[in-house]
């Protein structure tokens, strides 16, 4: 992680810190491993010239060439194919999903391809490949283009899942993905682009985050929340309205979907005796299922009420005028934490 840092920092002018947009972290973290390795190659449609639609790649294909950042034909299922083949021959491919929705025809590729492919040579070749994966609602938008379907790669063995929730985790959180020998699906939260936060380029390694690791993002005492990605501001709100009438909510943020890290969100139960579990993505069969089942199991006993969910609805994505009906908001987050209180 030095060299990465050093990297960073030389990208940035030296600056130790800076106040990014999580998009524009994305960026500087993809620079930064592109700089400190040649093996790093972005892939996907239209992010070269025009840096993908959400401008995240905006610069790079300038700074480094079409060898490096390639523009692709509009064909999930030959990106992720490619990129399982550039693995093999030592590469490490940064493949760009343009929307969520737009990555079931490259589902297949991932799910029993790629995620098999260490397993089935027994552990003697990498497979380092990243899909970089705009996810979820808050941005008007039509069908395919909101949706959450983390839960289907998180069920996947042989997958790493994570999702930054802020523009230092997104800088840090990309460059480890790359790091990493096993395929990692980077979901990222496309409302959360545009708000600006500090990144801290100069972090020292032992200051920065593991890629897989949950962390309390603010203390409370009374109710334990959890969630990932977009969710985290949504909790955030929820816990200032909460404190303005007494009531005191520690917000964990998950950040890998899989693994999970338990140590935080158990460590919190134990002191609050409450957890409300949040998301975009629709309950059943869910990471918040999951997360909800492993902690009545493990902390049965300290909780003082059932866990609670709170996740849109069982239906596909609704159209935009509708959007903020079917995702949770602060108030329906509220009320589980009133129902959560009341036992």
């Amino acid at each position: 992680m030095n060299a990465t840092t050093s990297n960073a920092m030389t990208s940035n002018e030296g600056a130790p810190s800076a106040n990014l947009p999580l998009g524009k972290a994305i960026n500087a973290g993809l620079r930064a491993a592109m700089s400190g390795n040649d093996k790093v190659l972005l892939m996907g449609e239209d992010i070269g010239p025009l840096g993908g639609v959400f401008r995240v790649t905006e610069g790079l294909h300038a700074e480094f060439g079409d060898k490096r950042v390639l523009d692709t034909p509009l064909a999930e299922s030959g990106i992720i194919g490619t990129a399982i083949g550039l693995a093999m021959r030592g590469y490490r491919p940064v493949c760009e999903i343009q929307f969520d929705g737009f990555i079931f025809p490259g589902f297949d590729q991932i799910t029993t391809q790629l995620s098999r492919m260490r397993a089935r040579h027994g552990g003697r070749i990498s497979m380092p490949v990243v899909i970089r994966v705009p996810y979820g609602g808050h941005i008007g938008s039509i069908e395919h283009h909101q949706e959450s379907p983390e839960a289907y790669f998180a069920h996947t063995p042989g997958l790493r899942v994570v999702s930054p929730s802020n523009p230092n985790d997104a800088y840090w959180m990309i460059q480890q993905a790359i790091a990493s020998d096993d395929p990692v699906l980077f979901f990222e939260p496309k409302s959360r682009y545009w708000p600006k936060g500090t990144v801290e380029f100069g972090a020292e390694a032992s200051a920065i985050t593991p890629l897989h690791s949950s962390r309390v993002v603010r203390a409370g005492t009374d109710v334990t929340v959890v969630g990932h990605g977009a969710m985290i501001s949504v909790l955030l709100e929820a816990a200032e309205l909460a404190a303005e009438e007494g009531i005191s909510i520690e917000v964990v943020d998950l950040r890998s979907i899989s693994p999970i890290d338990y140590a935080p969100i158990l460590e919190s139960v134990a002191k609050t005796t409450r957890l409300v579990v949040a998301q975009e993505a629709s309950g059943f069969v869910s990471v918040g299922s999951e997360i909800a089942a492993t902690v009545m199991e493990k902390a049965f006993y300290l909780l003082e009420a059932p866990v609670l969910r709170v996740s849109g609805f069982d239906t596909p994505f609704p159209p935009a005028a509708v959007e903020t009906q079917f995702l949770p908001s602060p108030d329906r987050v509220l009320e589980a934490v009133d129902r959560a209180l009341a036992y």
